[in-house]
């Protein structure tokens, strides 16, 4: 699919595959049974953010109890120009895995067409709604940016791009999401993607770092609710999709830190005995008074945690960058490659 300015293309990548992927009824229906099946039950994170989802975490970045929107954005405003330090002696790619609504990557694009980079902008999203959304907001805050919108899961979007450009990557994967993967998953994600990258590319990662864990709790448990109803959203969502029967009057949220693992964890816990249809899946589910939903993590670092990540995937610490109260770090990784590793990789 190509657009009508010439600044601007969006490529369709396998369009065989299912795009919306993470609509996909049987693929929900699979995981819900899955998830609530097992002896400790849990949905995936991925299917909070349908349309009230994501308008629900905008609301809650908004929050002044929830710290890293806006830790982050403070980062990125104010290293502009050490980022720009890494890559503004060749031609690169700007590449987004996941655009969100933009505004912290809308910084980094308007301060390097200040400049006068020789770059294009990249974002690789599976959903090509949300590309055409991103579009329609380019449009109007950067008529003249050369943008490449590749629909795409991640890792292949990724490939696609370096079959047909030799520019030096970097990669942007902000907003602490590494955080919603295990320390092993995000292992593997990272590994993943220094597979798919060059010697030599950048990638800047944002990792929400631990701190007081008051700080923690009120932020993933924010006086107006409005993270509670984020998450009952996905009973919301289950009801409506595959025909569920949830009372939600009859579920709390509950968000923790497990001090052990450094992750804060989402809950939603039955208030009391119940038995729920879902009829898309064709049976009930039992659940216990206070018996709990697992819904998200999100793990936070230590500076010497990004590090030994850093490492363990192939990757070389080029540059921390950390907003004022240093609660959150943009972190700038090169990637390593050497025949030995390359062929291992």
């Amino acid at each position: 699919m190509k657009t009508k300015d010439k600044n601007r293309q969006m490529r369709v990548i396998n369009p065989g595959e299912s795009l919306e992927r993470f609509g996909d009824l049987e693929e929900f229906a699979i995981d819900v049974l899955v998830g609530l099946s097992e002896i400790n039950k849990k949905l995936p994170s991925k299917y909070l953010y349908d349309a009230e989802g994501s308008r629900l975490f905008k609301e809650i970045t908004r929050l002044m109890e929830y710290y890293p929107t806006e830790c982050e954005r403070e980062t990125l405003e104010n290293n502009k120009d050490r980022i720009v330090s890494h890559v503004a002696d060749e031609p690169f790619n700007l590449v987004e895995f996941g655009s969100g609504d933009g505004q912290k990557t809308s910084l980094l694009l308007d301060h390097f067409l200040k400049l006068d980079l020789d770059f294009q902008y990249a974002p690789i999203d599976i959903s090509q709604s949300a590309m055409v959304e991103l579009f329609d907001d380019l449009d109007q805050k950067f008529p003249s940016l050369r943008v490449e919108g590749i629909v795409s899961e991640y890792f292949s979007g990724i490939r696609w791009l370096n079959n047909r450009s030799d520019r030096k990557n970097l990669v942007l994967f902000l907003g602490s999401n590494i955080g919603n993967f295990s320390h092993a998953e995000a292992r593997i994600f990272l590994r993943n993607l220094w597979s798919c990258l060059n010697n030599g590319d950048l990638v800047l990662v944002g990792f929400d770092l631990k701190k007081d864990i008051e700080m923690l709790l009120k932020a993933y448990n924010d006086s107006e609710g409005v993270t509670a109803k984020f998450n009952l959203n996905i009973l919301t969502r289950i009801n409506r999709e595959l025909g569920g029967q949830f009372d939600l009057s009859k579920f709390r949220h509950f968000g923790t830190y497990d001090v052990f693992t450094g992750a804060m964890e989402s809950y939603l816990v039955s208030l009391e005995r119940q038995e729920v249809f879902i009829e898309e899946i064709g049976r009930s589910f039992s659940f216990r008074p206070w018996e709990p939903i697992h819904v998200e993590y999100s793990y936070k670092y230590l500076q010497s945690d990004i590090e030994i990540l850093a490492k363990e995937t192939g990757f070389k610490v080029r540059e921390h960058l950390h907003d004022s109260k240093k609660y959150f770090i943009d972190s700038i990784w090169e990637v390593k490659k050497t025949e030995n590793n390359n062929s291992q990789g």
